[in-house]
């Protein structure tokens, strides 16, 4: 149970990371439109490389735990990736979460310890 558990968090790592890459790649760019500046400009953003790397290695891992492991265990697992989430928003994008959403991930961190139980 160690090993998924060890497992799963470096998923939920690699995921989050992904999803903050993506984050920081759309805050570098002009507004969306079907246009070819706008995707010679996606191609040239190295966020977007970096969360593509990220979402790979993610997904990779993924296969093997759900090659390995139950899916009942191993999925409720994934939400790790909330906590990550909610760190890197205070300390990478400098936003004010709010008590009630710490409680909101206490609970389902609750959860995923019967699950695992």
């Amino acid at each position: 149970m160690l090993k998924l558990i060890a497992y799963t968090t470096l998923q939920s790592l690699l995921l989050a990371s992904g999803q903050v890459f993506l984050k920081l790649a759309t805050m570098r760019m002009d507004k969306f439109s079907f246009s070819w500046k706008f995707f010679k400009e996606a191609a040239q953003n190295w966020y977007f490389a970096v969360c593509g790397i990220s979402m790979l290695l993610a997904t990779l891992l993924w296969l093997y735990i759900l090659k390995h492991y139950e899916f009942s265990v191993a999925y409720p697992l994934t939400s790790i990736s909330y906590i990550i989430g909610m760190i890197a928003a205070i300390f990478i994008f400098h936003e004010v979460v709010p008590f009630t959403r710490w409680i909101g991930v206490i609970l389902i961190m609750i959860g995923v310890f019967l699950v695992v139980k």
